[in-house]
């Protein structure tokens, strides 16, 4: 199963304690805001990108069904995303300073995948590379700078070609190439429409989802 940890030079590295969320309470990712994320100059170059979904009978519930965004350069082997495992969890419980701005905004924190969970990621769409940020295909970036996501919470239209995950997916060299070949994954060229306005009718945790792993 796609959920092995591999060691990323992530341009966008950022922890908080995420124990919490798993019990619903959301005090403790206040810390969020205390803590910088940076962004490595070694890992800022294009990323090819592919999107892969899961047959329905994959044992794995974090995976089952699930649409992974994978990008194969920004580390040693593929990490990815998951693009349609919403959380319980609106964009506002994560920023309470903005809570008023956010009043009405409904859209969910995504679970990324079992890796890290401590962390934040999310993808944004734009016509140009926003500062702090990689691209990964087309007109779609990833970061996890805050700044820049701050930036992005405030507009006008806050959420408007932007998506926030938590954790990320990861492979060993020739795993996720193994699980292709036995027939885990469907491939199909990363699209950002499939991924800011497909189904994500998958929530996480499912009540049977094993516990993630760090």
């Amino acid at each position: 199963m796609p959920c092995h940890g591999t060691e990323v030079d992530a341009p966008m590295r950022h922890h908080f304690c995420w124990q919490p969320f798993l019990l619903g309470a959301l005090c403790t990712l206040l810390f969020v805001f205390h803590t910088s994320w940076t962004i490595s100059a070694a890992a800022a170059k294009p990323l090819t990108a592919i999107l892969i979904t899961a047959r329905t009978e994959l044992p794995d519930d974090n995976f089952a069904d699930s649409a992974v965004l994978v990008l194969n350069n920004l580390g040693p082997a593929p990490i990815g995303l998951i693009t349609n495992r919403p959380t319980k969890f609106h964009v506002s419980h994560l920023f309470p300073d903005l809570q008023g701005h956010l009043a009405q905004v409904r859209d969910k924190v995504y679970f990324g995948g079992p890796i890290e969970v401590d962390t934040v990621w999310f993808l944004l769409r734009a016509s140009k590379a926003p500062e702090y940020a990689i691209k990964a295909f087309d007109d779609v970036y990833i970061s996890a700078n805050r700044e820049l996501l701050l930036h992005l919470l405030r507009r006008d239209k806050p959420m408007d070609g932007l998506r926030i995950f938590i954790g990320h997916s990861g492979w060993a060299p020739g795993q996720l190439e193994a699980e292709i070949s036995r027939g885990d994954w469907a491939l199909a060229q990363a699209n950002s429409d499939a991924i800011f306005n497909g189904k994500s009718d998958h929530p996480w945790p499912s009540s049977s989802a094993p516990k993630p792993t760090t």
